[in-house]
């Protein structure tokens, strides 16, 4: 009964190979064949690549170039020297010291909102408020999020006028903060949390039960298995999602110009003032120069992005 089956079956098998070892052009189209199904996937891409050129690429080369320019049009390098000016370190450290804070308190609280979502399940209606929640609220900025803070805790928003009617507490006792560097910390916090949440919840998420079973069999505790499992290998992620945070904070611009109407005294809102004055140190394309500085910081934190999301990545497989 078997051998006229085995029989086809072994005298087909050098009929199936007699093309490949014969003809080398057989051989070479099926090698050629993932080539050519790579051609019309790359043309895919041809939109996007033309997005990408005009409207981050281009701009971009221009607006650097520019700092390498005087007002005639002759080359200087007295733009970039103005890099070293006070006034404008004062606002790399202004935006330094934001972007590490609004970074920090976002990464944590963030992580500790995975963390709690650990317990619920993926495919449950809590999970996708959640998750759907993040999403929203981690693209909500500009002038509608400032909006929304000045409506409540602004000068005379209903949040500062009920503390002040129901505790006595003054909360701008020493001035209007709300429109100066610090009143952009909550409004970066607010967005700083749901896009933790969406970076770090992927890492926490590919924590392998297995791995809770297996420490739990060799008699380890619910702390020794976080201790010498889960933060060894949620580092890379938590590390990677907090240089996110940092350069998503340092380039953001929107809620803070809306809030912080007058001076410029973070980054981005320099480079605002340098656009739309031309008395800012005597130099129009000061501008470029400022956007020069702030494209090396953000290329250098998503440089370390990419280094560490490449370690992280082995876990997540």
């Amino acid at each position: 009964m078997t051998a006229p089956v085995a029989t086809p079956a072994v005298a087909a098998a050098p009929e199936a190979s007699a093309p490949a070892s014969r003809g080398g052009g057989r051989a070479s189209g099926s090698a050629g064949g993932p080539r050519t199904a790579r051609v019309p996937a790359a043309l895919g891409l041809v939109p996007f690549a033309v997005y990408v050129l005009v409207f981050l690429a281009l701009p971009t080369v221009f607006a650097v170039g520019s700092g390498f320019f005087d007002k005639s049009g002759a080359f200087t390098l007295d733009n970039v020297a103005a890099l070293g000016d006070p006034v404008i370190l004062r606002t790399f450290w202004n935006s330094t010291w934001l972007s590490l804070l609004t970074a920090a308190v976002g990464a944590i609280v963030g992580a500790l909102v995975c963390w709690a979502m650990l317990g619920l399940a993926e495919s449950g209606p809590t999970r996708r408020i959640v998750d759907a929640t993040a999403g929203v609220f981690a693209q909500l900025g500009g002038v509608i999020l400032a909006f929304m803070f000045i409506a409540t805790i602004g000068v005379q928003g209903i949040l500062t006028l009920w503390v002040q009617d129901a505790f006595g507490i003054e909360l701008y006792a020493d001035g209007p903060w709300i429109y100066e560097v610090p009143g952009l910390i909550l409004p970066y916090v607010y967005f700083q949390v749901p896009l933790m949440v969406i970076t770090f919840m992927p890492a926490l998420s590919a924590l392998k039960p297995q791995w809770a079973e297996a420490n739990l069999t060799l008699g380890g505790t619910r702390g020794g298995f976080w201790r010498y499992v889960g933060v060894p290998v949620l580092t890379p992620s938590f590390l990677a999602s907090f240089l996110l945070l940092f350069a998503n904070a340092f380039s953001s611009y929107a809620t803070a110009a809306a809030l912080a109407s007058q001076g410029a005294q973070i980054v981005p809102l320099q480079i605002r003032g340098a656009l739309s004055s031309e008395t800012v140190l005597g130099r129009e394309n000061l501008a470029g120069a400022l956007a020069l500085g702030m494209i090396v910081v953000v290329a250098l934190v998503m440089w370390g992005y990419s280094i560490i999301q490449q370690r992280a990545a082995r876990w997540q497989r």
